[in-house]
């Protein structure tokens, strides 16, 4: 039997991503293009909806996903969901050459697919919960932040480049041959991580492994904490583009490069400090002190972003500039955002994996990663909704919660307990 290898689940959930990343930066032109004619109110209620149906599957299947995988393993999962993300970006690249109500359907159905495809990413953690020892879980849970990194990085940049050169339908069909790709390899080198002689989990319909999943103190705490580290940080996710398009009066086409641009910046610095800062940082601070500081650190990177305006186009040249001080400004609070970010996943899923038992790691991951899906419903609707309106309400409610979010963890997680990790090991 081949040997697991973190190698391998890390390069398929990364191919994956990437396919993911293509086209994320581009729904909001997509919602405007076929939306047009609609009020601002409806054609934001279409763009929150576009990007939320994807992880509305997620938080139906995520699992669903997750159980089925302790119970069969977590090969045939990846691969079955892989083959299905591919022909959902398929259905998305045919749906982008239509126009009006026929686009908008085609659209929404792909994105529906891919999010139930897309809650695989349960089944990679749990995956890496299968081979890596207590001690180092915290840290190779990075290794699925920093696929979302690195998919922000090339994902983002080649949805550019194809939207340019290869015309509207381009991302789709680019992230439909990258996810063949994707099954190609797992199908020839991906082992099996969980053998077939392993104790079964109790087999709990959705709603009961939900109620039995919360119901766990410092489980359940950890899954909130996590659900509105999510919910603020789609807002950046869902109108960063049109924030950025409005408040530097660029061109949808010039927008367009510009936002490939900052989501590769931003990919950037989250594949740094999740590949690699993470795990000096939980040794030196523990998991519940590096939660509370990323929720903060997102607070305080969130509420400028709206008020940095700026009128003269990006290049290297306008960057040293006095009048380039907005786009450096921008720069800095996206990095902050992103370091935020890349913090608060790895030990959330680490502690989370550390306090569940070996045979039940992919239903709780799973929930874990529904409450995140659920965050991604309803934080797009939220923030397109009223950016439409009122433009800097979302960022600076967002960070509000953030703030409560981090003060919440401090005093729940850190005051009075010992890192979960160092306490874990030592008993184990």
């Amino acid at each position: 039997m081949r040997k697991p290898s973190l190698f391998v689940i890390f390069f398929t959930v990364f191919i994956d991503l990437i396919g993911f990343g293509i086209v994320l930066p581009l729904l909001p032109n997509y919602g405007d293009q076929f939306g047009h004619g609609f009020s601002p109110t409806v054609i934001g209620i279409i763009v929150g909806c576009l990007m939320a149906t994807y992880s509305a599957m997620q938080f139906l299947f995520a699992a669903s996903w997750g159980r089925l995988s302790d119970r069969i393993g977590r090969r045939p999962v990846l691969l079955v969901s892989t083959a299905g993300a591919a022909a959902s970006y398929a259905v998305f690249a045919l749906g982008s050459g239509f126009t009006g109500m026929t686009a908008l359907v085609l659209l929404f159905a792909s994105r529906a697919v891919a999010g139930i495809c897309g809650a695989n990413i349960t089944v990679a953690q749990a995956y890496i919960a299968d081979i890596t020892p207590v001690e180092n879980r915290s840290k190779r849970m990075g290794l699925i932040g920093m696929a979302f990194g690195l998919g922000f990085i090339f994902g983002p940049a080649i949805g550019s480049y194809s939207y340019k050169h290869l015309g509207i339908t381009g991302p789709g069909w680019v992230a439909s041959a990258l996810c063949v790709i994707n099954f190609c390899l797992a199908f020839a080198i991906l082992p099996e991580s969980r053998l077939p002689s392993s104790e079964h989990a109790p087999q709990r319909p959705r709603l009961s492994q939900w109620t039995h999943t919360l119901s766990q103190p410092k489980v359940g705490m950890l899954i909130w904490i996590f659900f509105l580290a999510t919910f603020c940080f789609t807002c950046f996710e869902t109108t960063l583009t049109l924030l950025v398009g409005r408040n530097f009066n660029l061109d949808p086409k010039e927008n367009t490069g510009i936002i490939g641009l900052l989501f590769t910046y931003c990919g950037i610095v989250g594949a740094f400090v999740q590949g690699g800062a993470i795990g000096r940082m939980v040794k030196r601070m523990g998991e519940a002190k590096l939660i509370s500081l990323s929720l903060i650190l997102v607070a305080i990177s969130l509420a400028p972003l709206p008020f940095i305006h700026g009128s003269s186009p990006l290049s290297w040249g306008v960057l040293v500039r006095p009048e380039g001080l907005p786009w450096v400004l921008l720069f800095i609070f996206l990095g902050l955002l992103s370091i935020g970010s890349g913090l608060a996943r790895p030990p959330v899923f680490g502690m989370i994996s550390i306090l569940t038992p070996a045979n039940e790691q992919g239903a709780t991951l799973g929930v874990a990663q529904g409450a995140g899906s659920l965050a991604r419903v309803f934080g797009p609707i939220f923030a397109s909704t009223l950016f439409y309106h009122v433009a800097f309400l979302p960022y600076v409610i967002c960070a509000c919660i953030a703030l409560l979010a981090g003060v919440y963890a401090w005093e729940s997680l850190v005051k009075g307990q010992r890192p979960v990790s160092k306490a874990s090991v030592a008993t184990s």
